[in-house]
This record gives structure tokens, sequence and C-alpha cells, in this order.
């Protein structure tokens, strides 16, 4: 990890909650509106972008170019800005375009700060919600309508007694879906579709296992850095690191961590 001081550590903190705060601002202003619609950025499937996307990306890039010029910035909309300081902001405007498009609340804006090994802090926040959960540099909390909150992951039990999520039901490649299948044969609850708020609730001790296919590094560093501050645990399906995408096992604990990856890692 880079060095930090304790002064570097309180302004990186500030800064991704500046941050988070004009995410909610520029993402709450398009939510729900008439008109709302949204273009589509593949060919082979719908993977859509709208204004809110783009407006808030920008938003947290003008900030991060008053604040921290040095950094370097990877988001979803606009890709990548070089840097000196060895540390990267990594952005997600809208984790969950689908969601924001269809009224639903469980969408959420996603921000991290990375060093040359992964992230070191992240937020997850909901902004319609209103519930800001944060991870990393000494900090593990959730801020909402419920107040604060520290954050801990479930403890230890057996994956027969596990909650798991996904975004989808069809987990990434066929052979993919077939090893996700094997472990939600074996949970005892499997629910779909609400983003990164199941990486939130991981941290917040009320599920055990979220497993996905096919993400990209601004889609993950923002929930390793909430799940391990909270004492979880986030690899790939080997068990390596995930913060560059791809394969991801986000886990409450290494027992049913350990569980899911000898299925996953075997099929």
């Amino acid at each position: 990890m880079t060095r930090i001081s304790d002064q570097e550590r309180m302004i990186l903190v500030e800064t991704a909650h500046i941050l988070a705060d004009a995410a909610r601002r520029a993402t709450l202003e398009h939510f729900r509106a008439d008109g709302l619609d949204a273009e589509n950025k593949e060919k082979s499937h719908f993977d859509p972008v709208t204004v809110a996307d783009r407006g808030c990306e920008r938003e947290m890039r003008d900030i991060l170019a008053k604040r921290r010029p040095g950094d370097a910035i990877l988001g979803e909309e606009f890709g990548a800005k070089s840097g000196t300081s060895g540390l990267t902001w990594v952005l997600d405007p809208i984790d969950g375009t689908r969601s924001y498009l269809s009224g639903t609340p469980t969408w959420g804006v996603l921000i991290s700060v990375a060093d040359a090994r992964g992230p070191i802090f992240g937020i997850i926040d909901q902004p319609y919600i209103g519930e800001r959960f944060s991870g990393g540099l000494g900090v593990a909390e959730v801020v909402g309508p419920m107040g604060r909150k520290p954050l801990r992951a479930r403890p230890a039990r057996p994956l027969s007694e596990a909650i798991l999520f996904t975004t989808f039901p069809s987990v990434g490649t066929p052979k993919e879906g077939a090893a996700f299948s094997q472990v939600s044969n074996r949970a005892r609850l499997t629910r779909y579709g609400i983003d990164c708020y199941a990486y939130a609730l991981i941290a917040a001790g009320q599920i055990d296992l979220v497993i996905e296919a096919g993400l990209k590094a601004y889609d993950v560093q923002a929930p390793i850095a909430v799940i391990e501050a909270a004492g979880g645990i986030v690899t790939d399906w080997q068990g390596g690191p995930v913060h560059q995408g791809g394969q991801v096992l986000a886990a409450a604990n290494s027992a049913v961590h350990a569980e899911a990856l000898a299925i996953l890692s075997s099929t």
C-alpha cells in the first residue's frame, strides 16, 4: 500500500464524500424524471447510458481536477486519465443504470481511491434511499435514515444457511452460469437484481455471498474496499485479486468464501 500520512488519509476520505455528495445531486436531478431516455452502448445487448451517468461523472471529474490534480482517474463513461501521485480514483457514476432507468431505488454511485495494489477506500452511495456505506483507511460505517452504524460482515455459517445474491439470473457464460448454479443450489436463498446494493448488504451483515462475472474495475473496487473494511473477503473465482474486474466472489467471511470457492474453482 502507498504510504499515506494521517493528514492525507483525512483529505482522501473528505474528497470521496464530497464526490458522493455531488453525485447524489447530479443523479437525483434526473431520477424518475419525465422523458428520461437512454442510449445503448452495446450492439449485442442493452447496456444503457443516460444524461445522468455522464453528467454525474463530469461533476466528479471537475471536483478531482481542482482538489486532486495529480491523481489518476478511471471512470465508466469517460475512461482513464493519467496521474503522477500513484493514486487512482475509480468512478462508476450510476451502478445499475437499468434500475435507474426503470425507477427502482437500489442503483448506486461507486467511488474509490486505489494505489498500485488495489482500492484503499471506497463508498457505495444510495442517493434515493439516502444510505452511504464507507470503508477503508480506518473507516467502516453506514450512514442513513437509521443513523450511523458500524459495518460488520456476518459471522461464519454453512453455505446451506447462506443468502446469495447476483445481478442477473444468467451469470456470465454458460459455463460460468453452471458454476454459479451449483453454489446457488446449495445455498439457503438466492436473490437477484439489486446491483451494487448487494455488496453493501454483505458489509452490513445482512447476506453472505455475491457471485458475478464479467465485471469491470469500476464495478468492483468500491465494494472491495467497503466489504474488506467490514471484515469480509472479495476475490476472483480462483481466490486471487479481483480489483481489475472479471469473475467476482464476495463473501462475509473466510469460511463461506472457502465453501463457495471450492465449487467455483473446480467447475
